[in-house]
């Protein structure tokens, strides 16, 4: 499905929060191996911003999310990215994704992922690629009322000839703490503008929703670091 996946952090996606109460696209900001079920409906808004230590230069960031569940462990979505940066006329990007699990051994708690996410600027288009992430994770559940789950794996950018480095390792991490709460961090090895760690916590505020902060820090410059809150509901 998606992700979610963050310009990631700056000027884009990414992302929802782990509660074992439904699937989501992603961990934090990287794509975890869940799906969306089929024919249910998947809804997140995202907010991100620098702007409480980084007044010059600093940007917000809203990212209202879409992902539908279709037959064949198949989830398919669109991210609307809307970044705001002080001094500069707002940037427009849309994120069309799809996600499919092609493997899943629930008695085992393994399962993996493939998925694909387009970066499309819908203004500023002169010097902004258009490019694709694609990626491939697979993920080990512990059992036990607080048995962590650890995903890995690794992405490619396609058509990113901006971009320093065209892809990279994807690895994740989620530890339920209590009750509904659970500690989660995610990682994105590169320098380009995925290139983030991303610490949060995750609460489940009922059945069907979620709400996630956290911060990016990201691999190169401080700059870039950003508070994030996502909250989702699924249908």
């Amino acid at each position: 499905m998606s992700l979610r996946p963050v310009t990631l952090l700056i000027f884009a996606t990414v992302l929802l929060a782990s509660s074992s109460a439904f699937g989501q696209t992603t961990i934090m900001n990287t794509p975890s191996t869940d799906v969306v079920a089929s024919r249910k409906v998947y809804l997140e808004m995202d907010f991100l911003t620098n702007y409480a230590w980084q007044r010059e230069g600093s940007f917000t960031n809203y990212i209202p999310r879409a992902v539908v569940g279709v037959a064949g462990n198949v989830e398919a979505g669109v991210n609307v990215s809307f970044t705001h940066v002080s001094g500069q006329d707002s940037p427009v990007e849309v994120q069309p994704n799809v996600k499919w699990q092609f493997y899943r051994n629930e008695k085992a708690g393994v399962a993996a992922a493939t998925g694909c996410i387009l970066y499309t600027p819908m203004n500023h288009r002169a010097g902004t690629d258009t490019m694709g992430q694609c990626y491939v994770v697979g993920s080990k559940h512990f059992t036990g009322s607080h048995g962590p789950r650890f995903t890995g794996g690794g992405y490619t950018l396609i058509g990113a000839s901006s971009e320093r480095v065209k892809g990279g390792a994807i690895v994740g991490y989620e530890q339920p703490l209590f009750n509904r709460v659970s500690f989660l961090v995610d990682w994105f090895s590169g320098d380009n503008r995925f290139g983030y760690v991303s610490p949060g916590i995750s609460i489940a505020t009922s059945k069907s929703t979620a709400l996630t902060t956290g911060y990016l820090i990201a691999n190169h410059g401080s700059g870039k670091n950003a508070l994030f809150v996502y909250y989702g509901k699924q249908f």
